[in-house]
């Protein structure tokens, strides 16, 4: 899939997310947050000026987002990002309230809207994870000049000595029957099995995303 493509479906087919932000304590505080708009500068959603969520958002400038759809586990979509926030003002706040007309119900009035103030997502990474295929597909993607840092796992051809160790026990069946074995981890489910397993120490995990 496409960039766009991801986060149109992230923007309007989920649309309640979960966010998650650190406190002045270095703890995680999470809430549910609407995605107002996507445009080529990012992912837009809005928030009162008097909540902790915005003084979270003002001192730390980062977010991590999760969203998910489906009628059941193995019909849904989850995308994942986190990155960097900051904040526009009342700039795109009338588009907004044209687009998501329930707005209008919360905040009514013109002066009643003066709580608010509207961010942008403007660089970020994150991963497609849709478990509606057999196998499960995931893919990484970035927007607004992020990287991608990959996660999973890899095995080092050099190392490898062709064991069938790992394939027996991948649940996804994403591991090659070639020698030296390879992983498509556009269908691995992260589950560590053959990390755990290789007897030569072959298999190695990726740098986790900083």
């Amino acid at each position: 899939m496409t960039i766009t493509e991801i986060l149109t479906f992230l923007q309007k087919d989920i649309h309640s997310t979960v966010f998650a932000t650190v406190d002045e304590k270095g703890l995680p505080q999470t809430c549910v947050i609407d995605l107002m708009l996507l445009d080529e500068n990012g992912l837009y959603f809005l928030t009162a000026k008097g909540k902790n969520f915005y003084d979270r958002l003002m001192e730390r400038g980062y977010v991590a987002v999760s969203g998910m759809k489906g009628k059941d586990t193995r019909s849904t979509v989850a995308i994942s990002l986190r990155g960097k926030v900051k904040s526009v003002g009342q700039e795109r706040l009338n588009e907004i309230f044209e687009k998501n007309p329930y707005m209008a119900s919360i905040y009514p009035t013109p002066k009643s809207r003066g709580a608010l103030e509207v961010f942008c997502i403007y660089e970020a990474e994150g991963e497609y994870f849709d478990l509606g295929q057999n196998p499960v597909y995931r893919q990484s993607f970035a927007y607004g000049g992020a990287a991608i840092h990959e996660t999973g796992y890899q095995i080092d051809k050099d190392k490898c000595i062709g064991c069938q160790g790992c394939r027996s026990v991948c649940p996804a069946q994403c591991i090659s029957k070639e020698v030296p074995r390879e992983i498509d981890r556009s269908r691995c489910l992260h589950c560590g099995n053959c990390f755990r397993i290789c007897p030569v120490k072959a298999v190695q995990k990726l740098e986790e995303t900083a």
